[in-house]
Parts: C-alpha cells; sequence; structure tokens
C-alpha cells in the first residue's frame, strides 16, 4: 500500500482573484440582508397578531437608534442586490425583441431599475397613506 496523497486545490481565497466572483460574492451576500429584512417584517407580524402590547412594543424596538441604523445597513444593501440583480438579468433573460430589434442590456437593466423604482413608491405611497 503506498502513502500517496491526492492533489487537492488550494481553495482559500479563489474568489478574490477574479473581480467577477468578488461581485458575486458580494452580491449573494447581501441576500443575507434580505433575508435579515424578511424577518424584521415577519417578526413585526407575528406581534401584530399577539396584540396591541406586542405591536407597541415591537414599533419601539423599531425607533431605537441601533434599529435605525441596521436598517439603513440593509437598505443599502438591498439596494446594491437589487442593482446587481438587474444587472445580471440581460444574460439571464431570452433575447428580448421589440420592433425586430434586439433590446440592448443597458435598457433591460433601465427598465428593471425602473420598475423596481415605482413599485416601491407605489408601496411606500400606499403606507404613507394608510399612515395618515
Amino acid at each position: 500500500m503506498t502513502a500517496r496523497r491526492p492533489y487537492k486545490r488550494p481553495m482559500q481565497g479563489w474568489w478574490c482573484k477574479n473581480p467577477y466572483f468578488v461581485e458575486y460574492v458580494i452580491h449573494e451576500a447581501t441576500a443575507c440582508f434580505v433575508a435579515a429584512y424578511a424577518l424584521v417584517l415577519l417578526s413585526g407580524l407575528l406581534c401584530l397578531v399577539q396584540g396591541e402590547a406586542a405591536w407597541n412594543l415591537w414599533l419601539a424596538v423599531l425607533r431605537s437608534p441601533w434599529s435605525i441604523v441596521a436598517h439603513g445597513v440593509m437598505l443599502l444593501a438591498m439596494c446594491y442586490h437589487s442593482y446587481t440583480w438587474f444587472k445580471i438579468m440581460p444574460k439571464t433573460l431570452p433575447p428580448v425583441v421589440v420592433g425586430g430589434k434586439r433590446l440592448s442590456a443597458g435598457a433591460i437593466t433601465g427598465g428593471g431599475l425602473l420598475a423596481a423604482m415605482i413599485a416601491s413608491a407605489l408601496v411606500i405611497g400606499l403606507a404613507w397613506g394608510v399612515l395618515q
């Protein structure tokens, strides 16, 4: 029996050597912030079901300085995540043809970002109208 050991490719920091993979890893890491904010909203929904006292406590927690800073960080991460997601979209969609011409990647990305901004403005407007 020989003492041969199989070759193991070094894996530490492989993604740091290629800017494409750095952007990919950052994009995927920001998805954790999206999941964290979903948990914040889910906890608010659970507090709403538990009654007025739990709801008011949840609102008080959201008004704390640490929560405001955390929400700012999550907002930045989600904006970056949205931007990179729409930047990837032209590569994942089948060719979009409008008027016999293929739509450019910039138009697809810009259209997606514009749609996201309009949808966000509508949700903010609805929430603002409900709260007034």
